[in-house]
């Protein structure tokens, strides 16, 4: 099994554990301390010795921070765990604000007393991070301070080891480039830049730049290590050897000089005192590593991180790939929807229809030959008011049965060796109520907007965010995350820059791929989100037309529960795509199944009568 149960988070911990961070902080001569969800590599998923926010407070969410004073304590978390982290927290020693509306930044310049020492560790908040903290500590006449060693590695007794997962070579059929030809292009983009170096911290642009997986977080093939790479073609490596095959460590010799963690700020340092111009990503790069370079003589350049681009524009072979993993995943989802409709109301927990699933996807990648390699993130299988938690984990203490007259909200994905999937599916236990249906109705329609939508090269997802809650503004509703996040080839299901949000200022490039996933929750209720994965293509030109335009590809291929459709709601053009869509579904994967689930596809996949509006 790839999905462990007994995940979420545990309230007891809070106040013994805090009163040991209060007991390091007085010694050390601090007033207070901040604790951020990352890790060294600010990425989403972390390893287990890193989970200091959780071992600090309970809390599992993939996104917060904690901040500890001497009599209070906060944990700021964003929308999509406003429900969770109640639930996780104990209320008694935590009180709980906004990462959003009310960030740590913007708390410290509004309510930390003056002459207040605030440390953080370096290595754990990122260069653009420590500057907005440090405009507000003064702001507010404290001090922030940096700190050698992280107080709660210190007074986290069980804390376990760093992983050690053995690195694999990502094949070139899959990769669909050399690793030496990414790095050349690399070293001529931080030349582009007017740096003699760049330092990659995100494994993500690591595994992409040379062609390398690894298995050192939960569900993102990832080898956890640091590389700088120089303009002039030299570069080199810092990852635990004990990570590396024979093969693999003969593979990576020929792309880079190999070393041991322990070396890399030593290295840092000597290439700042021969004064290079270091390249570092502001928005990803640890500010540790900025002082390290300043201190030693060199210079920073500021400058996005050099694979981040390219690795969001996916190549030939990754779309390729992407399209496949995508038919098989279809095939096994038709499969666990098929059998879930079969079965009668409360029979089933949340936790069964993960396995199921899982055990679907695992049986597909046996008839294929392209073995599931792991799950991409922890499934949401929430059923009734589970559901309305956006980012709900569940957990052998929260599994509820799903009962009749309620909704049921499945958010799942799969890594395979040729592409990485994320869909979400809402189907009724039952009979659903009108309201139900209204809403799955205008939550399928913003996904329809986004699915068909023409928009001018170049467009930028803050700009398009807005159509896929059109129909939902029109009725007073709304939800409380963004509408797409990019999503990586057999890497991160979670990818950036791209996203398609309120805050998604980078541009769409043609080989981006994100999610599309509206949604709706009315808490203590049901939670509804729709969700396909799609790809920016170059969309056909217009008659009259003067622009370069781009659209949208469907990758995702799984039916949409007609039971939960107002079709009156949809007008001919939603309709028509709905078919459109669905007789795809049919066509692409119905030939991978038989028998009763066939059967289910077609009837599924049935075109809808066309009454609805113009």
């Amino acid at each position: 099994m790839f999905q462990k149960f007994d995940s979420a988070g545990d309230p007891s911990v809070g106040k013994p554990h805090v009163a040991k961070l209060r007991q390091w902080l007085a010694a050390n001569k601090l007033d207070g301390f901040l604790v951020p969800r990352a890790d060294e590599h600010q990425g989403e998923y972390v390893p287990a010795r890193a989970a200091r926010l959780r071992w600090l407070t309970g809390f599992s969410g993939s996104a917060g921070v904690a901040l500890i004073l001497a009599n209070r304590a906060f944990v700021f978390v964003d929308g999509r765990y406003t429900l969770q982290v109640r639930s996780e927290v104990d209320l008694e020693v935590f009180s709980i604000e906004s990462l959003v509306d009310n960030p740590p930044p913007a708390w410290i310049r509004d309510n930390l007393a003056k002459g207040t020492r605030l440390g953080f560790d370096p290595w754990l908040h990122t260069i653009s991070e420590v500057k907005a903290l440090q405009a507000s500590a003064d702001r507010a006449g404290a001090e922030l301070v940096p700190v050698e060693r992280n107080p709660i590695d210190s007074v986290w007794d069980d804390q376990p080891e760093p992983p050690l997962s053995l690195a694999e070579i990502h094949p070139i059929a899959f990769a669909g480039e050399l690793a030496r030809d990414k790095l050349a292009r690399l070293a001529t983009a931080i030349a582009k830049d007017g740096a003699t170096h760049a330092i990659l911290t995100d494994p993500s642009s690591i595994a992409w730049a040379f062609n390398i997986r690894g298995n050192d977080v939960p569900h993102t093939p990832l080898a956890l290590g640091f590389a700088i790479l120089g303009a002039d073609g030299r570069h080199h490596l810092f990852m635990d050897s004990r990570k590396f095959s024979r093969e693999v460590a003969a593979y990576l010799t020929q792309l880079a000089a190999l070393h041991e963690p322990g070396e890399f700020e030593p290295s840092v340092s000597t290439l700042a005192k021969s004064g290079a111009a270091i390249a570092l990503d502001p928005v990803l790069v640890a500010d540790r590593l900025r002082t390290l370079v300043e201190d030693n003589g060199g210079s920073v350049v500021a400058a996005t991180d050099p694979a981040r681009i390219p690795r969001a524009t996916k190549n030939r072979a990754e779309i390729d790939g992407s399209r496949a993993a995508h038919r098989r995943d279809g095939a096994a989802v038709a499969r666990l929807l098929c059998w879930l409709e079969r079965q009668q109301p409360g029979s089933l927990d949340e936790i069964a229809v993960v396995t199921k699933l899982e055990d679907s996807r695992r049986l597909t990648g046996e008839e294929t030959q392209m073995p599931l390699r792991d799950v991409s993130f922890a499934t949401i299988s929430g059923a009734g008011p589970n559901g309305a938690i956006m980012h709900y984990r569940v957990s052998r203490a929260t599994s509820r049965k799903l009962a009749d007259g309620e909704l049921f909200l499945l958010d799942s994905g799969a890594q395979y060796q040729d592409g990485t999937t994320d869909i979400t599916r809402t189907v009724p236990v039952g009979q659903p109520t009108e309201e139900m249906r209204e809403r799955y109705t205008l939550v399928l329609k913003g996904l329809i907007a986004i699915s068909t939508l023409r928009f001018p090269a170049g467009t930028r997802g803050s700009e398009i965010d807005a159509i896929a809650r059109m129909a939902l503004w029109q009725h007073g509703l709304d939800y409380a995350h963004g509408t797409g996040h990019g999503v990586g080839s057999y890497l991160a299901v979670h990818e950036g820059p791209q996203r398609i949000a309120r805050t998604g200022t980078e541009k769409l490039l043609e080989g981006m791929m994100l999610s599309n996933e509206p949604g709706y929750y009315k808490e203590g209720h049901y939670g509804i989100r729709l969700e396909n994965l799609i790809l920016v293509t170059p969309a056909e030109s217009l008659p009259g037309g003067d622009i370069a335009m781009h659209g949208f590809e469907t990758l995702t291929l799984a039916p949409f529960d007609k039971r939960l459709l107002r079709a009156d709601l949809l007008t001919r053009d939603e309709l028509h795509w709905l078919d459109t869509y669905h007789a795809r579904v049919l066509a692409e994967i119905g030939p991978m199944l038989d028998g009763e689930t066939l059967a289910w596809l077609e009837k599924a996949t049935a075109p809808l009568p066309h009454d609805a509006k113009s």
